[in-house]
């Protein structure tokens, strides 16, 4: 199965610039991709995948976004032990640390990450990131 659920929230427009070539990359490489928001997506949803692609701006001090996605992401992180995930997001201050803060909790929940420390783009995709968003998808869809 190579479906994947590309689950994201974006503020500003560049994480969801992201998701959409992820989704292109997916489907590039024959896979299925199905674009989420965090109100539609939660654990019982988890085995319809066969990965998922988490996406989430830094917020504030460096944190996930706190009404939306945070509060879906902290509902499943439960159920992600040997679950297929990656992690991206848009920044545009500081260095990063919410993406490696956020790899870290995947990491002690038990998922399995695609890349060890996600996909992190400062502000909107430039054709650079835009590529590495291409092929971020494209290993998704042939993760085994």
């Amino acid at each position: 199965m190579n479906k994947i659920a590309i689950v994201f929230w974006s503020g500003t427009g560049n994480t969801k610039a992201m998701a959409d070539h992820i989704a292109q990359g997916v489907r590039a490489a024959g896979g299925e991709a199905e674009l989420l928001g965090p109100g539609e997506f939660s654990a019982d949803r988890l085995t319809a995948y066969s990965a998922v692609a988490f996406g989430c701006p830094a917020m504030g001090c460096e944190v996930l976004e706190e009404m939306e996605f945070e509060p879906m992401f902290a509902a499943l992180e439960g159920s992600l032990s040997g679950r297929r995930i990656a992690l991206f997001g848009s920044y545009g201050w500081g260095d990063g640390q919410w993406m490696r803060d956020w790899c870290h909790r995947c990491r002690d929940a038990g998922a399995c990450l695609l890349e060890e420390n996600g996909l992190a783009v400062n502000e909107a995709p430039d054709v650079s990131g835009e590529d590495a968003c291409k092929e971020l998808g494209r290993k998704l869809a042939v993760w085994q």
